[in-house]
């Protein structure tokens, strides 16, 4: 059934962490609606969140009731809490008390999670026994699999798993997309430990998960992690997926045409990030400790194209590589490295390896790369996401996990309340139906971002005055002046008004205009690249060899 949003004005339930700043578009009429009710269910055809087959999983239905997502394989769950079929809970059942939001089936099972490495199936059954034991809190679902079958798992921890919360931005953290770096995998999984089992007891968690939808992706490259080896620092063995592929040059680039074969785990990554608007993102990595943001590629690297030794120079300058939102990138980047224990000290991990000024970078000042994820969801997307690398040790000994853990719990948790600063709001049209897809952009940065089927935009801004620019078929163009002020998040809701024909045979009222960037997808610029050969390729991808050793 379809949901029609009329005029509605999110306003957080925690007033005394934030407070919205409402600048009416509309002279005419009051904005003020309940978002109580207005919700999205996750499921394939809405959000593209796709669940492993009916035989392991049943996705929720539209009922007045709760089901939660029944599982054939529990593990170790004693017997009697195991489940053959799909449990029906009513609201009774997640009344606030003692034991809010568990399941009371699982209240007295102890799920613990050890510090150490979770192979696949280890991994896959301490998920499912966790959302078992929370189902109000969490909710398990695969958005794909590897190579070689392996379920690229998601967990959502959030007071509304299931649903969408109009108004409340989508987060998500991705960990070990190169394979061999291990950390990030087993951090993310205490992450979503530390999530449910401090929600009833610490005040900024529970704020936190009340008014955010925090997807975690422990692996996207399982198979690689397969294979390898505990205690190797550096190398290879492992990074790239079963086919030989490293995911995190594998995405399509703005500055520079990628030729490498699409592989199972980003296309399924991108089919994620195109249904579900994230807002805020984190790729976590290993062999470094910083906070790198985009660009990851530069300009310079069109410019000698055709030439192989001038490609080689320039494609390795070294030169910053700088977005329209660098002053938010930095910011970002330093959220999270002056909240880690020691990623701000700006320490290199070896002496032969670059230091770090506050523990960021620019990627493409640290070294460019083509293809690589945070780029992708930033401009086709308008998602901000920033690499983070955890750990200097790629795959330490699991003696050492419950250090990487405390160096990173407090930068993790910070840095997701970051989609909450700047501006968020709504687009409706004069009936106070939503605008989908609208175009919006701030004014003089030049990626931009667009509204979700509800009509909602978060982007995130710091303190200051911007003009926003917003665009919609069928729309007149508006623009709106608005203040940003310190972690307190500024709402818009903009009225847009039909505009008329101007050519009938166009079949549009109005289009915006092209700009340089845009929310896309859309085919990056880029010149015929001449195929190198010869001495210069051996040298240039010799160096490609060397660099791709980082993160």
């Amino acid at each position: 059934m379809k949901t029609v949003i009329k005029r509605l004005v999110f306003l957080t339930t925690q007033t005394t962490c934030f407070l919205a700043i409402v600048a009416h578009s509309s002279n005419n009429q009051a904005d003020s609606y309940s978002q109580a009710q207005l919700s999205s269910k996750i499921n394939v055809a809405d959000d593209s969140v796709v669940f492993p087959d009916d035989a392991i999983t049943r996705t929720i239905q539209n009922t007045t009731q709760i089901k939660r997502i029944s599982t054939s394989d529990q593990g170790d769950l004693p017997n009697q809490y195991q489940e053959s079929q799909q449990r029906h809970y009513s609201e009774s059942d997640f009344v606030n008390g003692g034991n809010l939001n568990l399941d009371p089936q699982f209240k007295d099972v102890d799920i613990k999670l050890e510090h150490k490495y979770h192979h696949f199936d280890q991994m896959t059954q301490y998920l499912r026994q966790t959302t078992a034991r929370y189902p109000s809190l969490t909710a398990l679902y695969s958005i794909g699999k590897s190579v070689k079958g392996r379920d690229l798992w998601v967990m959502v921890v959030s007071a509304s798993p299931y649903e969408h919360m109009i108004g409340k931005p989508d987060v998500k953290y991705i960990g070990n997309i190169h394979g061999n770096e291990a950390v990030s995998r087993e951090i993310l999984l205490q992450l979503i430990n530390y999530l449910v089992t401090n929600y009833n007891t610490d005040q900024y968690i529970k704020w936190l998960l009340d008014n955010t939808r925090i997807h975690i992706m422990p692996s996207m490259n399982p198979d690689g992690f397969e294979v390898s080896k505990e205690g190797a620092c550096d190398g290879a063995q492992g990074r790239y997926n079963s086919q030989g592929y490293d995911l995190n040059r594998n995405f399509p680039d703005y500055f520079k045409q990628n030729n490498k074969r699409p592989q199972p785990e980003t296309e399924a990554v991108k089919e994620w990030i195109k249904k579900i608007q994230f807002v805020l993102s984190g790729s976590l990595h290993g062999g470094a400790l910083v906070a790198s943001y985009p660009f990851d590629n530069s300009p310079n690297s069109r410019v000698c194209a055709s030439s192989a030794l001038c490609a080689m120079f320039t494609t390795y300058s070294h030169t910053p590589s700088l977005t329209p939102d660098d002053d938010v990138f930095k910011h970002l980047a330093l959220t999270y490295s002056t909240s880690h224990a020691k990623m701000s000290k700006g320490v290199s991990c070896q002496s032969s390896q670059t230091s770090f000024r506050r523990g960021i970078t620019n990627g493409a000042e640290w070294y460019p790369l083509t293809g690589g994820m945070q780029d992708y969801n930033y401009v086709w997307y308008g998602c901000m996401e920033v690499t983070l690398e955890v750990s200097c040790c790629k795959y330490p000994p699991a003696y050492e996990l419950p250090k990487y853990w405390e160096d990173n719990k407090m930068a993790l948790i910070k840095f997701i309340a970051e989609a909450h600063r700047g501006v968020h709001g709504f687009v409706f049209d004069v009936a106070g139906n939503p605008v989908e897809k609208a175009s919006l952009k701030i004014k003089s940065r030049d990626v931009g971002f667009q509204t979700t089927k509800f009509g909602e935009f978060w982007r995130i801004l710091l303190p200051g005055m911007y003009k926003l620019e917003i665009y919609a078929d069928g729309f007149v163009p508006r623009e709106m002046d608005f203040i940003v002020v310190d972690e307190h998040p500024t709402l818009l809701n903009i009225t847009l008004h039909a505009a008329k024909v101007s050519n009938r045979k166009e079949g549009f009222y109005y289009r915006p205009p092209n700009s340089g960037f845009s929310r896309g997808p859309f085919v990056p610029p880029h010149q015929p690249v001449a195929q190198e050969s010869g001495i210069f390729s051996s040298i240039t991808n010799g160096l490609s060899n060397v660099f791709n050793y980082f993160g």
